[in-house]
């Protein structure tokens, strides 16, 4: 009778302790909040196909981010040493992820576009303009040099350009600066059409530009090795992310080497992207997400995507000026100097056949498109050497 005593004594004192380590014994408004937001991202991703590569992986870890639990030595939280999720959250904070997610954009990218008509390299320098206005507002308003370039950044457009930047410069960040860049890509379809609207007149609306050379097999296989000592000889910081980018292009034109660009344009990438997306979401614990600095670095991500298109769009006015009839570029195009690769482009041509069924944009907008790509990473690279 003793034993059995003690037997349901002990069953009764493991429940209780049991029952301390259950969500509901730790739920917090916060967790609430943020469960919500996580849902939310899927919402968007599945209702409005708002980039659900993206945000399903980033809603879902948001979710088990914010899943309450009383640690006690468990191991199971991302912020927790040996924990499975500490573990595949190492590739979003020693910046591991963002080159493999560069080789993939380079693996898929063809380059043509920007290699007929070279000029686009300027628009897409111009829509950079976002990243260091937003750079200047980030100190007025108090952030450290280091985390203000994270938080620039975003301007780009770039997901994995912010998450290694902000990795390097501003860790502490990162969660916020992560999730901001993602929501504003999956935003562009929202955000930039009103923008260029507004900026762009009918005519220019109508513009029509003519069709690109034909570029050789020749010149694209020269392009990312060129293209790899003109950046990386400017920028050497940017090594991680351009030199990723130009060799995973050059396995995809280089004709010899398909099935490594398949794979790193396929099985891998979808790999990086889950993992990045969900270790991501993860790492926006109420705790750590829930601030005023959040709420500052949503509001300066949407000043430097709403300026870096807009500089863009004005960009291409002004060049205008100074070229002939008939050689004049279509405004439109501006806002895919953003690297939104490839939503911008066809943003571009969705504006274009609004104004004129005709006017298709989609190739000519592919240039700045991709120039941004490099863009966002020769700045992200500027500012690394600047501030390491």
């Amino acid at each position: 009778m003793l034993l059995e005593s003690s037997t349901m004594s002990f069953i009764g004192e493991k429940f209780s302790d049991f029952l301390t380590y259950t969500g509901f014994a730790n739920l917090m408004l916060e967790n609430i909040i943020m469960i919500v937001v996580g849902a939310f991202f899927i919402w968007l991703a599945i209702k409005k196909d708002f980039e659900p590569l993206l945000l399903i992986p980033i809603g879902l870890g948001i979710i088990l981010g914010n899943i309450p639990f009383k640690s006690a030595g468990l191991e199971i939280g991302l912020y927790e040493d040996n924990s499975v999720l500490n573990f595949f959250y190492q590739g979003v904070k020693q910046g591991w992820y963002p080159p493999l997610i560069f080789l993939g954009i380079g693996a898929m990218t063809d380059f043509s576009a920007l290699i007929a008509n070279p000029k686009m390299m300027l628009i897409g320098a111009a829509a950079q303009f976002g990243i260091f206005g937003a750079y200047i507002i980030a100190l007025a308003l108090g952030f450290e040099p280091n985390q203000a370039a994270g938080i620039a950044i975003i301007g780009g457009a770039d997901g994995p350009t912010a998450i290694f930047l902000s990795s390097k410069l501003s860790p502490n960040l990162m969660g916020a600066i992560a999730v901001c860049a993602y929501s504003y890509m999956a935003l562009v379809p929202v955000i930039q059409p009103f923008i260029m609207r507004a900026l762009t007149t009918k005519k220019e609306k109508q513009i029509k530009m003519a069709k690109a050379r034909e570029v050789s097999q020749t010149e694209r296989i020269l392009f990312p090795i060129v293209g790899l000592l003109i950046t990386t000889f400017i920028v050497p910081s940017g090594l991680p992310l351009l030199g990723m980018l130009f060799f995973g292009n050059l396995l995809k034109e280089s004709t010899k080497t398909t099935r490594l660009a398949k794979t790193a344009g396929s099985a891998l990438n979808d790999i990086v992207v889950m993992l990045l997306g969900l270790t991501v979401g993860c790492s926006t614990q109420a705790s750590e997400f829930l601030t005023m600095d959040t709420i500052k670095i949503f509001a300066l991500g949407a000043f430097a995507f709403i300026i870096a298109t807009a500089s863009g769009v004005l960009f291409v006015k002004l060049f205008n000026l100074f070229l002939p009839e008939g050689k004049k570029i279509n405004p439109l195009i501006g806002n895919a100097g953003v690297s939104a690769v490839p939503m911008a482009a066809r943003i571009s041509n969705q504006e274009g056949l609004r104004a004129d069924s005709s006017n298709f944009l989609l190739m000519h907008a592919m240039g700045p498109n991709v120039a941004g790509v490099i863009g966002s990473a020769v700045a992200a690279g500027v500012l690394l050497g600047f501030l390491s």
